[in-house]
């Protein structure tokens, strides 16, 4: 699975209402597209229409199209067993690695180069 960091912002026109920004925001961060539009529309609602739209405006411009190998399964377009199968492979993943972490801080190899490093 990605990091927020290893991922990349790019426009959806394939879920686009006008261009697509909306879908790549919502693409990014994991969360449904109906969210980032209704946050969009209140913005340009309360007070911040010009500000809002100049962003838009240049996330249109600025931003490329997804590739076509890219994955857009996002959690919001997966069913309930899916992303409970998701979450119970994470948590497997994460079982794995703190099991090799302990087995590590316990080792005789892990006191040693401990007391080395204090010397």
């Amino acid at each position: 699975m990605k990091t927020m960091s290893s991922r990349k912002i790019y426009l959806r026109p394939d879920e686009a209402m006008f261009k697509g920004v909306c879908a790549g925001i919502a693409q990014y961060l994991d969360v449904p597209v109906k969210l980032v539009r209704i946050i969009t529309v209140l913005s340009m609602l309360f007070g911040l229409f010009m500000i809002t739209l100049v962003a838009y405006a240049i996330l249109a411009y600025w931003l490329e199209p997804a590739p076509a190998g890219e994955e857009q399964t996002s959690a919001s377009q997966l069913t309930p067993a899916q992303q409970l199968e998701r979450a119970e492979l994470q948590m497997g993943e994460s079982e794995q690695q703190l099991r090799q972490l302990e087995r590590y801080v316990t080792s005789d190899t892990f006191t040693v180069q401990n007391r080395f490093r204090q010397l």
